[in-house]
């Protein structure tokens, strides 16, 4: 009896497994994008561009004055490097590097040629809302003399030399010689915020070594053109110097200036400037006061030629 209770479980055991579910299978790709976790969406961030107001937008056109040219030499007699190729040159790469970010660049002279002092004056009187960067070196007999200046004339144009000044200095191996005001024809005769900045005396041994180096006159064209970036954010800082950075990266980077102290030579000659310049007029004077006594000894000989004539006329009437 236990054997046939035994079969008869054993069969029912095997029909219901006849019956049983199969075994599960692997998700499809359907079922998988189903039950897969979503991603988190990453929020937008929306940015607000702050404009400035009219009256506090800097100018965005530069117009580069590179000092003499043509059969203007530049410096004074004598002088081995010739300032003209030397304020071209640090002018085209102020021009490239103020159009890599964003300004309008205008050049009074693109090559080497001769342009009045009028037409440059001209040239930047023709724009509005621009600035007017006169670019020269220093030259004197007195070849110790060294350094660098940044000249100004109007009280509008005083921030720029500021800037400009700060940065030239700052960076430049050699004195600094400071800020100075002066009216040069160019400074004098401009509507617009207008500077003329000395890089330095052709004249000095080392200081010319320094301008024939390609690298040098990079460095003075972008240290001009930090100044012109940062003219905008000059303030009165008392006792604030600049630190130089060591990186040889050329970017233009914001910060505040500190307004430079300046001299005023409006009525005040330096005699490391002006010492060939009173030679020459000397010379000018003596070869005039030679012409004025060859004049009067003419005038005189005239005079009495005509006195004699005059008494013969009347003693012939």
């Amino acid at each position: 009896m236990r054997q046939y209770l035994l079969l008869f479980a054993s069969a029912f055991v095997l029909a219901n497994s006849a019956h049983a579910l199969p075994a599960p299978t692997t998700l499809n790709e359907r079922e998988r994008r189903a039950v897969a976790p979503r991603p988190t969406p990453t929020p937008v961030v929306r940015t607000r561009t702050v404009v400035a107001p009219e009256g506090q937008r800097p100018s965005t056109t530069v117009i580069i004055d590179a000092g003499h040219g043509g059969f203007d030499r530049g410096g004074i007699p004598g002088q081995r490097v010739p300032e003209k190729v030397m304020t071209l040159d640090v002018a085209q790469r102020l021009k490239a590097i103020l159009q890599a970010y964003g300004y309008r660049v205008v050049m009074t002279r693109d090559s080497d040629v001769f342009v009045t002092l009028g037409n440059r004056v001209a040239i930047a009187n023709s724009y509005r809302d621009a600035i007017f960067v006169c670019i020269h070196f220093n030259a004197t007999p007195r070849s110790a003399a060294s350094g660098i200046e940044t000249y100004f004339y109007s009280s509008q144009s005083l921030p720029l030399a500021s800037a400009i000044h700060y940065y030239v200095a700052g960076g430049a191996p050699t004195a600094n010689r400071g800020v100075r005001r002066r009216g040069f024809y160019v400074l004098r005769n401009t509507r617009i915020p207008s500077v003329l900045v000395e890089c330095g005396f052709l004249t000095n041994p080392n200081e010319a070594q320094y301008a024939q180096n390609s690298a040098y006159r990079q460095k003075l064209a972008l240290e001009i053109a930090h100044g012109i970036q940062n003219r905008a954010s000059v303030s009165r800082i008392p006792g604030a110097t600049r630190i130089v950075s060591s990186s040889s990266a050329a970017t233009l980077e914001p910060e505040t200036v500190p307004l430079q102290p300046f001299i005023d030579q409006t009525h005040y000659r330096d005699p490391d400037l002006t010492r060939h310049r009173k030679s020459s007029k000397r010379s000018s004077k003596s070869t005039s006061s030679k012409r004025k006594k060859s004049s009067d000894s003419t005038s005189d000989s005239e005079t009495k030629s005509k006195k004699k004539k005059s008494k013969s006329t009347d003693a012939e009437g």
